[in-house]
């Protein structure tokens, strides 16, 4: 009897030793999804200028800014002014990890354009507060708070248009539900939902795919968004906004097949880019001359 008894406190001892075991996996990986080790200010322009020429930058003339978003979060940014006045803005959004300073390499083909520049920092990065990524759920809602504060600040003549990479992509996205008069967008490798860019990151990892629901039901209980919401796709459903999609033939981490799928569910004016041989959010520098063309006779077709 004594014997039985250790065996069951033994069982009931390593029982609860992997379930503990579990729970912290689960609370690494949770944290390392949706929190990560972002880029300081100064680590994005470090890396953007040892990666191609941002000398342009220095000579532009430039006006920070502050938004309060819906949920009072504060965003920083600044506005790139062209040095040929014009009444044409575009709104960047950067990828994850990242900071404005990502969206320099669209901004010099926006300014060659005749464009302004709207860049700032996505909730959670750069100089703004550390909290949660949602992957576009609170994201978007920020940049629409951000749309409609320029377009009282500039007036009903400013033209403003969106363009976004990898998370700032699908920020984009979402935004289009809950803005108005916005020109154009650009979605460059963006995802239509979070979960399966997720489940190539579990089978790269060589993690289980079963953890999918565990890691939904975490994001749902800890942050209160699952990961099943996190679908920019859904903010389509009822567009009209024209939508230039671009994506990197090559992108194993973010599958094309996600922009083909938001081609696809766009009720809108689209067209649809894969640049050969770029990976993920590698399509400007592997063909920027190409990525440079498309752009130009999109925003040419929409003036037609």
């Amino acid at each position: 009897m004594i014997i039985k008894n250790i065996n069951i406190s033994i069982l009931a001892v390593i029982i609860i030793s992997i379930l503990i075991l579990f729970l912290a996996f689960v609370s690494m990986l949770g944290n390392n999804i949706f929190y990560g080790e972002g880029q300081s200010l100064e680590e994005s322009m470090e890396w953007q200028s040892e990666h191609y020429d941002t000398s342009f930058y220095n000579g532009l003339q430039k006006e920070e800014f502050t938004v309060k978003s819906y949920d009072s979060y504060v965003l920083h940014g600044e506005i790139l002014k062209n040095p040929t006045p014009s009444s044409k803005y575009v709104i960047i959004s950067h990828g994850h990890y990242d900071t404005r300073y990502g969206s320099l390499k669209y901004a010099s083909i926006y300014l060659s354009l005749g464009y302004n520049c709207i860049i700032y920092d996505l909730r959670g990065h750069g100089a703004n507060r550390r909290t949660f990524c949602s992957y576009s759920v609170r994201e978007g809602k920020d940049l629409a708070e951000i749309v409609h504060f320029f377009q009282a600040k500039l007036g009903r003549n400013a033209e403003i248009g969106l363009h976004g990479e990898s998370l700032g992509a699908a920020t984009t996205i979402a935004s289009l539900k809950d803005v108005q008069n916005v020109s154009f967008a650009v979605a460059d490798c963006g995802f239509s939902d979070i979960e399966n860019v997720l489940e190539v990151i579990w089978r790269y990892s060589h993690i289980p795919t079963a953890i999918g629901p565990v890691m939904n039901q975490y994001a749902k209980l800890r942050f209160g968004i699952p990961i099943s919401a996190m679908r920019p796709i859904d903010s389509l459903a009822k567009n009209q906004v024209p939508i230039l999609f671009i994506h990197g033939a090559a992108d194993q981490y973010i599958l094309p097949a996600n922009s083909e799928r938001l081609y696809e569910a766009t009720k809108g004016k689209r067209d649809l880019l894969l640049v050969p041989k770029a990976g993920h959010a590698e399509s400007v520098f592997v063909n920027k001359s190409l990525y440079t063309e498309k752009l130009k006779d999109f925003l040419s077709s929409l003036a037609s």
